[in-house]
């Protein structure tokens, strides 16, 4: 008995070791929660394929207005930057010269006038003295000529009091168009010269207005593909619609006509200047803006669009999505991107309506993460916010349009 009270003695502390060290070791951790993401159900819908054409404004009509005689500046008779009427007069040369010459010129004809009156008169005289015999055939045909000659003399006066009438007319520099006037290179006083090359100032026509588009000779021909099938929308012949965006990425709120009319292709870049005409009443555009131009050609009826933000690009360059199935497992997805659509990806391959696509939370989406709690966003939720924590923004577009 003894003995085996000794044997529980010594076993007793074993015990309480045993039981304290089970009671302090720690509990077995619980599962992780799976992450939340932002998702979007992809949804089939209308989209209005577009075709995006930057390009530059320029004047419908350009005038370089230059002197046609040379004299001295008196007045300048418009508002640099002021519109103007089409044979409005922009300046007045000093005339007194041109006067002179003109009332020199009238004398001479005058004279020219009277030799010819007198040489007609007797040359009347001299015929019935040369029936009559009265005098020779040689007086007679000098007579004649002379009448001819003072007729010569006429006719050349004449065309001098026209020269120095239009000479007179053109010290009045009119503008041989309507549109705006830039600012004038010269001044009252100035000594300004006959066909010189510095312009007195530049008339443009501003309404309507050009908007030139150079793209390479193969979207002319699709251009011309898509309008003779009907899916450009026509204007007229050889034109289709257009619509545009100004530089502040803004609309203008006028439709214009692009025309097909460019019939030589640059053989150094392979391209053609299309051009459209919007109007341009306010005058919104100026010359030498940067503006795009976009051409209305199909309507997909059933479009499938990705937000941008949804979409990265693997190693090997191709696009991706993260799907996330019914089962709350998710994949990567390779899809195919047809064209950016605003801030959207139209989709033709890869994807499927109905499906949920991760637009936000990416990075919780780490290694080991095997399902997500998948969180429905509004188009104006995802709008509204910023790019995403994860860095995982919307991938540059590796093609804003596709002419």
């Amino acid at each position: 008995m003894g003995l085996h009270r000794l044997l529980c003695l010594n076993r007793a502390p074993l015990f309480c070791a045993a039981v304290l060290a089970a009671c302090s070791s720690p509990k077995s951790a619980a599962p992780a929660a799976p992450p939340e993401v932002g998702v979007m159900t992809l949804q089939v819908q209308p989209v209005t394929i577009s075709t995006e054409l930057p390009g530059r404004t320029a004047a419908y009509r350009v005038a370089e207005v230059r002197p046609q005689v040379s004299g001295v500046i008196l007045k300048r008779l418009f508002a640099e930057g002021s519109e103007v009427k089409a044979g409005q007069q922009l300046y007045q040369i000093d005339p007194a010269p041109f006067q002179a010459s003109l009332e020199s010129a009238q004398a001479a004809l005058a004279h020219a006038q009277a030799v010819l009156t007198t040489a007609r008169l007797l040359a009347q005289r001299d015929k019935p003295l040369l029936d009559a015999q009265a005098i020779s055939q040689q007086d007679f045909d000098n007579a004649a000529a002379a009448e001819q000659q003072a007729v010569a003399d006429v006719a050349s006066a004449k065309a001098a009091v026209d020269t120095a009438h239009i000479n007179l007319v053109y010290t009045r520099v009119l503008s041989p168009i309507a549109g705006h006037t830039g600012r004038s290179s010269v001044t009252e006083g100035a000594l300004v010269q006959a066909g010189q090359s510095t312009a007195l100032v530049v008339v443009q026509q501003l309404d309507p207005i050009y908007v030139d588009v150079t793209e390479p000779s193969t979207t002319l021909l699709r251009l011309k593909k898509a309008l003779a099938g009907g899916q450009l929308k026509k204007v007229g012949e050889g034109q289709a619609q257009a619509k545009l965006t100004l530089e502040d990425n803004s609309p203008y709120d006028q439709t214009g006509t692009l025309q097909f009319s460019e019939v030589t292709v640059d053989p150094g870049t392979g391209s053609v200047t299309l051009r459209a005409v919007f109007p341009n009443a306010r005058q919104v555009l100026l010359p030498g803006m940067f503006v795009h131009e976009q051409l209305e050609e199909a309507v997909n009826e059933q479009g499938l669009l990705i937000p941008q933000r949804a979409v990265t690009h693997n190693e090997r360059g191709e696009a991706t999505t993260i799907v996330v199935g019914a089962d709350h497992k998710f994949s990567t997805r390779v899809i195919k991107t047809e064209r950016a659509i605003g801030d959207q990806w139209l989709v033709s391959e890869g994807v499927a309506a109905g499906e949920q696509v991760v637009v936000t939370g990416l990075q919780r989406i780490k290694p080991g993460v095997t399902e997500v709690r998948p969180r429905e966003v509004s188009a104006g939720e995802l709008g509204g916010d910023a790019a995403d924590a994860s860095g995982a923004g919307p991938s540059p577009p590796a093609f804003t349009r596709q002419p």
